[in-house]
């Protein structure tokens, strides 16, 4: 549905984006993670048609963005950071406005504008002033202006920044429930953003991405920060002498904690190594009470971390693929 390559984007001499590469199939909803400055808002504004890339392709709905771009923007639905509404409007009379100069015709704008707030659950709000809504509402306005057309791609930059705990949930599972019959490219640097709503994620830093695929591969391809997180009695400066002597052991780091007559520590497992068994053996022989030991795993905050702040890309789906196949051959 969504297909883009080689993506770049140059303002006079700095580049926002550099060879940008990722797709989004039919259906499914791609979290675009990122930090801030990253390049997120400029791809998103790209593909809205709303800026023109300086080199590279991007396609929706087999659509050339700058080729056919009133083609591209009739099957999109946009909803940049600050979502483009009037104050004094009411709900009902806003999306009506949207409707019409989106093309829909008079006799479809009803029935359109209805579905639209009633997905966005904004009925009870239909003919309040916009201005008046809380902002976990006029969010809602906004990605109801997206969808009032009911476009095959939407496209949501930052669609949470700025709300409380409650609204980020509801906005949340507004999003889910338009996967499958939309294809959704959610921008965000949120984590829990990702995790909770998105299929698959594309990472992006520095404006390349770094990494694409499902949360769940990204964390197992991130092999440093699987380990063990140990609650012990004993000195940890000689617990930590005990644990380094372990194969397969490649980092051990104190914990912080409040207790005073117990320490806490990490252990982080070489790739491939599973050393939970030797750790446990060597403390209780070393005269450690050992009172807790628990597995832990990469996570999504872990590979977010490791990937925007060290000069390191992981294997895309792509990359994936095409070493599956030379190995085979």
């Amino acid at each position: 549905m969504i297909e883009v390559e080689h993506l770049s984007k140059v303002y006079g001499s700095t580049p926002a984006i550099t060879d940008v590469t990722f797709s989004v199939e039919q259906g499914e909803i791609l979290g675009f993670l990122g930090p801030n400055g990253a390049g997120k808002t400029t791809t998103m504004r790209i593909l809205a048609g709303y800026l023109p890339a300086t080199q590279g392709t991007a396609r929706i709905a087999g659509y050339d963005v700058h080729d056919d771009s009133l083609l591209v923007r009739q099957r999109i639905g946009y909803l940049p950071e600050t979502p483009p509404l009037y104050p004094e409007m009411t709900v009902e009379g806003f999306l009506h406005f949207v409707a019409q100069i989106k093309g829909i015709s008079a006799g479809d704008r009803p029935n359109k504008v209805t579905a639209a707030m009633e997905r966005c659950n904004l009925l009870e709000k239909r003919q309040v002033i916009i201005r008046k809504l809380s902002k976990g509402y006029r969010q809602r306005v906004g990605i109801a202006q997206a969808i009032v057309h009911d476009p095959p791609a939407i496209i949501l930059d930052e669609p949470t920044v700025g709300l409380d705990p409650r609204q980020i949930i509801e906005v949340r599972n507004l999003i889910k429930s338009l996967a499958g019959t939309h294809t959704i490219i959610l921008s965000t640097h949120i984590l829990p953003e990702v995790s909770m709503t998105c299929s698959r994620v594309a990472i992006i830093n520095g404006g390349k991405v770094v990494a694409t695929n499902t949360p769940e591969k990204l964390m197992t391809q991130l092999t440093s920060g699987s380990g063990y997180e140990i609650e012990i009695t004993g000195e940890p400066a000689l617990a930590k002498q005990v644990l380094h002597n372990i194969s397969g052991v490649s980092l051990v780091e104190s914990m912080p904690t409040a207790a005073i007559d117990r320490a806490y520590l990490r252990v982080i497992s070489q790739p491939g190594k599973e050393p939970g068994r030797d750790i446990a053996t060597a403390l209780v022989r070393a005269g450690f009470g050992l009172h807790e030991m628990r597995r832990v795993s990469a996570t999504l905050e872990d590979v977010f971390l490791q990937l925007t702040t060290e000069e390191k890309n992981l294997p895309t789906e792509v990359d994936s693929v095409a070493t599956q196949e030379g190995e085979a051959a």
